[in-house]
């Protein structure tokens, strides 16, 4: 490292460079003349040696910043590299400032330097860190030097910063951000309150939207289109679409109309809900509005339509599009093929993957996967073998969602050691397994007959500190209550409700079943009675076995109450209860059969 030159000492501490000796001559005119020479002389070469001297600064702050940027651990050495800088001049920390374009090396020289004795900060330095952390993004190091330093940003700054801020995520220090300025009387322009309103949406915080809508009309900010535009993106986020379409009906009213995403996002959530009529009307809207519909809203209508199960339909919209001379891009040939998919339409999603790959799209993990899981669930495994294979030689295959779409369709097919394989695999790899990993492997090994193994990947899940999901116990419950383990059910049970997992219907299904088969009708009505309070809805087969097996233990009136629950709910008994319960009651010589029966039908 180049050491500083020897004259570096006095020009740092140097004292009043601006403010030079004149040597003024009280002689004659002529000597008052030859003074006057000499001063400006004088003030010439001060002017030269201030330039000089600055000029080495400026040398010696470029190789200060050298170190800082190559070697690991500058702070325990830099003042020995340099030995005659003062560093606390603010002079000289000033160019070394100026002289790094990196704001986090600058932030880490500036809390060395405060750590300085003799050092003093200067709201100018300040600004010079807090302003160049908001322009490079970097939120949570801007948000730590206002805490360490206890820096007070000047209002010019607080705008960015809380654009910063949000930008990156800190939605919540924006809201803190937002009332210090209420209580200084600083009022952020309409721009700014837009820009949060923006963020907040794109962190799926609607609760932070109202906050932030309601401080901006309390501040007396008024709302604009893209306010409004703002808030009915935040009803849809609430699954309140009602309510985004009444303000979408009331700011087109008032002659304005907000912009694609706002109209994109109502398009979207009526697909969902099938509310198609509303579909109609906001894409006319739309029209008359000169809101062109672009590929995006179409995108969202196909996404919209292929996840409610209408893919034909949105087929036929995908192809007219590309008849009116649209080019779909790379994300709506995936959704249309995803939706031809989950329709058993395999021939059109090939169709789609080959058009794609020759419109010059590369296909993705996620498209892969949605072909494969497409043949996976067709009954066509050769070809999703070989279509992972092209995968995996492509780089795509080393990723959670990639193994877990193959563990699924192997454990599908029975071919549960080859699923383990690949389980195996995903850990050999350093590839994490997940929920849908373990799950895949409980039901496919259950299913296989092997329960204790398919226990065992449960009791691996717990204890990797995954939270598990109701899949994760419906399948071992069902197999334990069928080989008559229901002790052993009824513990998986209550292990499920102590971790908060909501257990299926159909799990209270199999352990009613399970206790039926072990002779315990009246657990079987117990837990039977216990569904209905919760308005869950029994399977026929539940009914009717419960009907069934009270009969034959002679518990005709228990059987009937749960006849009548079970054609209340609308179920349509075979014809065998009613003549098992005919022929138990005949048997039983009850004068009772017409007036019940009657009852009943």
């Amino acid at each position: 490292m180049a050491r500083p030159p020897f004259f570096v000492t006095s020009l740092c501490t140097r004292q009043n460079v601006n403010s030079p000796i004149r040597n003024l001559s009280i002689a004659g005119t002529s000597s008052g003349v030859e003074g006057e020479v000499a001063v400006q002389n004088q003030d010439q070469s001060s002017s030269e040696n201030h330039q000089s001297e600055q000029q080495s600064l400026a040398e010696i702050a470029k190789d200060v910043c050298k170190v800082i940027r190559t070697r690991p651990r500058w702070e325990q050495s830099l003042s020995s590299d340099f030995p005659t800088v003062k560093f606390t001049d603010p002079r000289f920390y000033t160019e070394v400032l100026k002289a790094e374009k990196n704001v986090m090396f600058s932030l880490r020289f500036y809390y060395w330097l405060s750590s300085q004795n003799g050092f003093s900060r200067d709201q100018f330095s300040d600004e010079v860190i807090f302003s160049g952390l908001v322009q490079a993004k970097a939120a949570s190091a801007a948000k730590s030097f206002r805490q360490n330093m206890n820096f007070v940003p000047q209002p010019s700054c607080w705008e960015a910063y809380i654009e910063c801020l949000c930008e990156n995520g800190l939605i919540e220090d924006a809201v803190d951000v937002f009332t210090e300025l209420r209580g200084v009387g600083y009022c952020p322009s309409l721009k700014i309150w837009n820009s949060a309103l923006s963020d907040s949406i794109r962190a799926g915080r609607a609760d932070i939207v109202w906050k932030f809508y309601e401080d901006m009309t309390e501040s007396g900010v008024e709302a604009d289109v893209h306010t409004i535009g703002h808030l009915i993106q935040a009803f849809c986020m609430e699954n309140n679409v009602p309510k985004g379409h009444q303000l979408l009906r009331q700011v087109l009213e008032a002659g304005h109309a907000p912009s694609n995403v706002a109209f994109n996002k109502l398009i979207y959530e009526s697909c969902k809900n099938r509310d198609y009529f509303r579909l109609s009307s906001l894409l006319h809207s739309m029209i008359s509005t000169n809101r062109s519909i672009d590929i995006l809203t179409y995108q969202h209508v196909i996404q919209g339509l292929c996840e409610t199960r209408k893919g034909r339909e949105a087929f036929r919209i995908f192809n007219d599009l590309k008849n009116r001379g649209y080019a779909p891009d790379m994300v709506m040939y995936t959704t249309m093929i995803n939706g031809l998919c989950k329709m058993k339409l395999l021939g059109y999603a090939r169709k789609l993957w080959f058009e794609m790959i020759q419109k010059g799209f590369n296909p993705n993990e996620y498209t892969y996967n949605t072909l494969i899981h497409g043949y996976l669930t067709t009954n066509h495994l050769r070809e999703a073998e070989s279509l992972y294979r092209q995968m995996c030689d492509k780089g795509y295959g080393k990723t959670t969602v990639t193994y877990n779409t193959m563990i699924y369709g192997l454990c599908l097919y029975g071919r549960v050691e080859e699923a383990h394989n690949l389980f195996n695999e995903m850990a050999e790899k350093g590839v994490a397994h997940d929920v849908v990993t373990y799950n895949s492997l409980i039901q496919g090994f259950c299913k296989d007959g092997k329960i204790g193994e398919g226990l065992q990947f449960l009791y691996e899940l717990l204890k990797q500190g995954l939270q598990p999901s109701p899949a994760s116990y419906t399948v071992l419950i069902e197999k334990l209550c069928e080989v008559g383990q229901v002790l052993e059910a009824k513990s998986l049970w209550n292990d499920m409700q102590d971790r908060g997992v909501k257990p299926a219907a159909s799990t209270h299904d199999s352990i009613i079943l399970g206790l039926i088969k072990q002779g315990h009708e009246k657990e079987g009505v117990d837990w039977l009675s216990s569904m209905m309070k919760s308005r869950l809805r029994p399977r026929r087969q539940t009914f009717e076995k419960l009907i069934y097996h009270l009969s034959q233990a002679d518990k005709l009136d228990d059987s009937l109450s749960i006849l009548d629950y079970m054609l209340r709910l609308g179920h349509v008994a075979r014809e065998s209860i009613f003549c098992s319960l005919v022929n138990k009651l005949c048997k039983d010589n009850s004068h009772h059969i017409e007036i019940q029966m009657g009852n009943i039908v």
